[in-house]
């Protein structure tokens, strides 16, 4: 198997989260993403503590996807620095893996 990957990102309304996610899997950049929230962040920018509501993506693809899905995330991403973080699925379903896999051949 190539290797899959979660891609996590935050995003500031419901709809933008569905209109990144909706790209993704029109691109096959994705075989699945999830949208969770709202969720309340907390974080440091620009020298403030500031405070959000915001909705969790988690889009399943591949290490191969990657970089196309970074890309795609952050030109249709309203925030100047959004979080996009690639965490490596080590392990799992053997059959799910290939269905995320096979998916986006």
């Amino acid at each position: 198997m190539a290797g899959c990957l979660q891609v996590v990102t935050t995003i500031d309304t419901k709809e933008h989260a569905d209109a990144i996610g909706k790209k993704l899997l029109e691109k096959r950049l994705a075989a699945c993403v999830q949208i969770e929230g709202p969720i309340s962040s907390s974080y440091w920018w620009k020298g403030e503590m500031e405070n959000a509501e915001e909705w969790r993506c988690i889009i399943k693809t591949t290490v191969e996807k990657y970089d196309e899905v970074e890309r795609t995330v952050r030109s249709n991403h309203p925030y100047e620095e959004p979080e996009i973080v690639g965490l490596a699925i080590t392990v799992g379903s053997s059959t799910y893996l290939k269905w995320i896999e096979d998916t986006l051949l």
